[in-house]
């Protein structure tokens, strides 16, 4: 990929929970790289002004309607995030508005000729990247109309998770920042707890017989753990010879290959961005449009978008 992408089309963030297949059949030798696809069907997010304060409690950050004052204030929050003074409270919102900012251009390719030109040079490999990552992701995910029986908690510690994610890249010679990239597609680094339609369990998203076969007798719950089984099952299927083959193993998606790629690139040239995408949070895509379960949602069953909808407007 070259620092300057302009994509056609349509994750952003998948929500998710990427519903992984370990136990596929061999992988290309190389994936192909994903076609853009069209703007996907369900209602974009909302970009209406509206100040945070009278946002519902749980409710998606608000940003510009115009896309070039969008762009101008992604590019003051990627700047906050960077910046080692910010508070944490400022960080969270930032990067909760980062996260939105990249969800509605990722929906909006017409919205490039405007945004694009309006990011600072040092800015623009970022910001292509994280682009290409929302929209190859939303083109893979299931849009749904009931919510999955999930639990949203806050991740471990970032320290904690970044640990993790080295020492696994220096067992398995896996690197750390696509161990990390894994981590927040499939769970948001361990936000989600449930099981994706698959049957894949914990913040890595195992199927539990792939776990049993990589994760050395450990738990499939803890993120070390995981994060260590993730880093042999990458290492076993030839990561180091043909990376992309054996990420497109752990989930047979050439979409799911070039996200992956995308945000393990941004962390490779900006470890900073790490700040931010400690912070997203898990986001749906519905027939209703992005529907955003905050820290503290929790079902042990199916609920409907539109039962959830009633009680906690977006």
């Amino acid at each position: 990929m070259t620092s300057r992408v302009r994509i056609s089309a349509g994750l952003a963030a998948l929500v998710f929970v990427v519903a992984c297949s370990h136990d596929a059949p061999p992988a290309p030798t190389a994936p192909p790289t994903a076609a853009p696809t069209s703007a996907p069907s369900p209602p974009p997010p909302t970009v209406a002004p509206l100040d945070d304060e009278t946002a519902p409690a749980g409710a998606q950050p608000r940003l510009a309607a115009d896309p070039a004052q969008l762009a101008d204030d992604l590019v003051a929050d990627e700047q906050a995030l960077r910046d080692p003074s910010t508070p944490e409270a400022a960080l969270r919102e930032a990067a909760r508005r980062q996260q939105a900012a990249y969800r509605a251009i990722g929906y909006r390719p017409e919205w490039d000729s405007v945004t694009g030109p309006r990011i600072p040079a040092e800015l623009v490999q970022i910001y292509d990247l994280n682009v290409d990552a929302r929209r190859q992701l939303t083109a893979m995910a299931e849009v749904r109309d009931t919510i999955p029986a999930w639990h949203i908690v806050a991740p471990a510690p970032a320290e904690e998770l970044l640990a993790h994610y080295r020492e696994a890249g220096a067992a398995s010679g896996v690197g750390w920042n696509y161990l990390a990239a894994i981590n927040l597609i499939e769970t948001r680094r361990g936000s989600v707890v449930g099981p994706s339609s698959a049957g894949a369990q914990g913040p890595m998203q195992f199927l539990p017989s792939t776990f049993a076969a990589y994760g050395d007798g450990s738990d499939i719950y803890s993120p070390r753990d995981s994060i260590m089984a993730a880093g042999r099952y990458l290492a076993a299927n030839n990561f180091a010879g043909n990376r992309d083959a054996a990420i497109y193993r752990y989930n047979n998606s050439s979409q799911y290959v070039r996200a992956v790629n995308d945000y393990a690139a941004v962390l490779a040239a900006d470890p900073a961005a790490f700040t931010g995408y400690y912070r997203w949070e898990v986001y749906l895509k519905t027939g209703e449009g992005d529907l955003l379960l905050p820290i503290g949602y929790g079902s042990d069953n199916l609920v409907p978008v539109r039962d959830y909808l009633a009680n906690h407007p977006q």
